[in-house]
């Protein structure tokens, strides 16, 4: 489990192609500090397992699976990502409940600099739109912010300058494709709902008949 609280940014060393599947080896820095194989640390905000360690570089294999959900594959040799290692039993959470199960993509498609801070919009396809919320908590490529806008066709988050300078953000563009991974509380609720209220709208007055 981790917290969407980025360590540090680490950069692309190889790719290599096996079959539809991948192996990434990463320069971890100082997320590389007491890692070994076997250990878990989210690239870009997914959870991948190191199968092995040495110089300050770990290799992780990725599936299709994680291939077709995330940009992990889009990533060249020398790419920056984004590390956070796994939280221990003893850690504190500075952000939130992140898996490190990519749900799927977005686009990053406007910034608008405020001073040192940045407001940041992504499109995103609508099954991933339903399972946010206003105010809420989302991953982006592994980034816990907070949903600021929530419409049809996108959400919108703040940036602050400690976030602008510690994650890959520091030099995001329009047009980036970032991994989301949307909150897990919601999910649960959305799941819940669907199974109490099958095929009806959702409305407050449904919810009070049922308990809410």
């Amino acid at each position: 489990m981790f917290t969407g609280i980025i360590e540090t940014i680490g950069d692309v060393r190889q790719i290599l192609s096996k079959g539809g599947q991948m192996q990434l080896v990463v320069g971890l820095g100082r997320a590389g500090e007491g890692i070994r194989a076997g250990d878990s640390i989210a690239v870009n905000g997914v959870c991948l397992t190191a199968c092995r360690v040495e110089g300050g570089c770990a290799a992780f294999d990725v599936s299709s699976e994680t291939l077709d959900r995330s940009n992990l594959g889009r990533l060249k040799p020398g790419a920056k990502v984004n590390l956070e290692g796994a939280m221990s039993a003893q850690g504190r959470f500075g952000g939130h409940i992140v898996q490190g199960h990519v749900d799927g993509m977005a686009m990053l498609t406007n910034i608008r600099k405020r001073g040192d801070f940045a407001e940041f919009r992504f499109e995103a396809p609508a099954e991933l739109l339903s399972q946010m919320v206003l105010k809420g908590s989302v991953a982006v490529d592994g980034i816990s912010v907070t949903v600021a806008q929530l419409d049809a066709t996108g959400f919108e988050v703040a940036v602050i300058p400690t976030t602008l300078k510690e994650t890959t953000w520091q030099t995001a563009r329009v047009g980036d494709v970032v991994n989301i991974e949307t909150d897990i509380l919601v999910k649960i609720v959305k799941k819940q709902l669907s199974a109490i209220l099958p095929q009806q709208g959702l409305t407050l007055e449904k919810l009070k008949d049922h308990g809410f």
